[in-house]
């Protein structure tokens, strides 16, 4: 039986002293993940990326996963993932993540055709650039986040006059749409650059962070036809399709959807909501392993 590594953290994985209080959504993916490959004469099991004693060359691939703590060591990371692609295959491959590991990524999109929601990049995330920026954006309210990172992670709500907070990270500035309080970030999961299944995630009441850290909820929906399309369309801008990917959107005041994140690094991919995501995964893997 081929051995297939998913690619984990020592905050997710099971047993860690330091497990991230989400990390249930990575157990949630082995779940999914373990009898469909198996099915097809895989097995999988879970390593984290910066594991010294794993022997990447035993596995026929590794599938990047949970690895939810790299934005706070990117150089270690990118490096792992650079070994691990010299011993075996690696799904998605590195140079994919060098690109999207970063959110200027967004810049390009947008001259692809991609619809973004207003962004102000600022590398030095001083006090003037913060406030600066509500003039620059035209609005009272804005959101600034990390330009490498996720999970709103040193991510900051502010309105126009508050204290501003040390950002010490390069950072993306955006108006507050009021939209993903009311209807929600939509996220359509892609397999191999076929559409698996899409959901609806809500923040609580009073917040505005879809994350299940902040309580989150999750709710599967499908999609109507123009906004399936929209995300396939952003799927499409891609030289070729990832083993997987999830394009994250909120919907404008016109009605059309805005791009929020291509993910095609590490991103949970909801398959409470896909119960096909598993399977969909493995005859994935197959085709590009020729098994």
């Amino acid at each position: 039986m081929k051995k297939i590594a998913y690619l984990a953290s020592r905050v997710t994985l099971p047993g860690s002293p330091i497990r991230r209080t989400d990390a249930f959504e990575h157990d949630f993916m082995m779940d999914a993940l373990r009898g469909p490959f198996e099915a097809r004469g895989f097995r999988i099991e879970e390593v984290s990326w910066d594991d010294p004693k794993a022997d990447w060359s035993a596995y026929g691939a590794v599938i990047i996963g949970t690895t939810w703590d790299y934005w706070d060591r990117l150089d270690e990371f990118l490096a792992a993932l650079e070994r691990i692609e010299g011993q075996t295959r690696l799904f998605n491959g590195s140079a994919l993540v060098k690109w999207n590991v970063r959110k200027t990524y967004l810049r390009e999109l947008e001259t692809k055709g991609a619809k973004l929601i207003p962004t102000l990049w600022l590398d030095v995330a001083d006090d003037a650039a913060a406030r600066a920026a509500f003039a620059t954006l035209e609005s009272d309210d804005l959101v600034f986040k990390r330009q490498v990172g996720a999970g709103a992670k040193d991510q900051h709500r502010l309105k126009r006059g508050e204290p501003v907070p040390e950002m010490r990270h390069p950072m993306m500035a955006q108006p507050f749409l009021p939209m993903i309080q009311t209807e929600g970030e939509l996220s359509f999961i892609f397999i191999d650059g076929e559409f698996s299944h899409a959901l609806i995630k809500r923040a609580q009441p009073g917040d505005y962070r879809i994350q299940s850290t902040y309580g989150g909820r999750e709710e599967k929906i499908t999609p109507g036809a123009d906004d399936l399309a929209a995300a396939r369309a952003i799927i499409g801008t891609l030289d070729e399709a990832p083993l997987y990917g999830r394009v994250d959107m909120l919907r404008g005041a016109d009605g059309e959807l805005l791009l929020m994140e291509l993910e095609v690094i590490e991103p949970y991919l909801y398959p409470v909501e896909g119960p096909e995501l598993g399977e969909r995964m493995a005859a994935g893997v197959a085709r590009r392993l020729g098994v």
